[in-house]
């Protein structure tokens, strides 16, 4: 139970070299989301004002919706 097997180690082994291997390729990893981060906050700045609030005055009400008149 407190064994490891060779699947384990394999696994363990696999994250590591993807962490640790070859150029660096966690801090690739984080550089390509970092700069996706930016460009989404980029995106949502904008130069253009934001709209106006809409009017606080209710829009007329056509004949359909009017209440009927009971007698």
């Amino acid at each position: 139970m407190g064994s490891f097997s060779p699947w384990h180690l394999l696994i363990l082994g696999a994250i590591v070299l993807f962490l640790f291997g070859g150029s660096g390729k966690l801090s690739g990893l984080m550089g390509d989301a970092a700069k996706g981060i930016r460009a989404f906050r980029d995106g949502l700045k904008s130069d253009e004002p934001p709209p106006p609030p809409p009017s606080s005055q209710p829009l007329p009400r056509t004949e359909s919706e009017k209440d009927p008149i009971v007698r």
